[in-house]
């Protein structure tokens, strides 16, 4: 399994095959699971994962709408809930929205959630040193964790190069 992690693609990449490439693993990871792959469970899969930025619940149930699939809101969450625990979408906690995990990484990958404030790009990055270091101060304050979150928000190379001022 590949542990190595996306930057913050180019808004201009081929992102039919950003979106190919993780389909097929989101297929296969259900597969392996004995996850059953459904139409409706593909769709969602496909909004979410459509554009590297957060999408909500509310958001996925418009979407389907205009296109003609009135789906539940309980139905919604209950498909992001069988793709979190495929690991194949995560929870963006600070805005109660999802976004496509977009490298293959198992469970106990040590990652952080990177949010560009100005285009909303979401991506996963390794920091096992940060997440020693929080488990470590954890334990010394005799404090159980039973989860962890780390969502860093600020601007990604290209939003950022866009406010650098010129010389």
């Amino acid at each position: 399994m590949s542990t190595s992690f996306p930057a913050f693609p180019p808004k201009d990449h081929d992102h039919c095959a950003c979106l190919n490439t993780a389909l097929g693993r989101a297929k296969a990871r259900c597969n392996e699971q004995g996850i059953k792959w459904t139409a409706l469970r593909e769709q969602v899969f496909l909004e979410v994962a459509t554009s590297h930025k957060p999408v909500s619940a509310y958001d996925l149930i418009d979407v389907l709408a205009k296109n003609g699939k009135r789906v539940a809101p309980v139905s919604i969450y209950r498909i992001l809930d069988v793709l979190q625990s495929a690991g194949l979408v995560h929870r963006l906690e600070s805005r109660n929205a999802f976004f496509a995990c977009m490298a293959d990484h198992g469970s106990a990958a040590h990652t952080i959630t990177l949010v560009c404030e100005d285009c909303d790009r979401v991506i996963e990055a390794a920091a096992p040193d940060a997440l020693h270091a929080i488990a470590a101060a954890a334990e010394a304050a005799n404090f159980l964790m039973r989860h962890t979150v780390v969502e860093v928000s600020g601007l990604c190379a290209d939003c950022a190069a866009r406010e650098a001022p010129s010389c």
